[in-house]
């Protein structure tokens, strides 16, 4: 069998450096995202002063504020975290597009890796399940799609 070059990103955090932007809107839901995210960061070794969390109003707020963090160069990776929830407008639908849109334009842009942790759900209880409850902790998955993706990029 030939063999093929396969490049992947260990999960290791040590030495590295990471922005956390999180919304304040449905802070009950995005403090449980925090959590997940940090506390998975400093299991693969991350120190606490190389988190920077950087609370803002709410998720269309979050790709320029990446954007910035990003193009500073102080940190390896952007974790975006935030819940949007459905309402009874189409507010959810353009808040959510523009934020996704956003995140990924800052992340292209920048060449910086995002791990996205916006959560868009139809409902609170979807959003509780995705905070650390049934379907597991979005914010822990975003830290480790970004520890994986910063590690990646170093060998490329």
């Amino acid at each position: 069998m030939l063999h093929i070059k396969t490049i992947e990103g260990q999960l290791d955090a040590k030495g590295l450096k990471f922005a956390i932007v999180a919304t304040r809107f449905n802070d009950f839901i995005v403090d449980r995202l925090i959590g997940g995210a940090c506390d998975y960061l400093q299991r693969h070794g991350c120190d606490r002063e190389n988190l920077t969390i950087v609370r803002i109003p709410g998720a269309f707020e979050m790709p320029l504020v990446a954007k910035k963090l990003a193009h500073s160069g102080k940190y390896d990776g952007i974790i975006a975290l935030g819940a949007v929830i459905r309402g009874a407008t189409p507010h959810f639908d353009f808040v959510s597009n523009e934020a996704s849109k956003g995140l990924a334009q800052a992340c292209l842009e920048s060449g910086v890796p995002l791990g996205f942790g916006l959560l868009t759900t139809d409902n609170i209880e979807q959003a509780i399940e995705r905070a650390g409850s049934k379907a597991g902790n979005k914010g822990a998955e975003a830290a480790a799609a970004v520890l994986e993706t910063v590690r990646v990029m170093e060998q490329l």
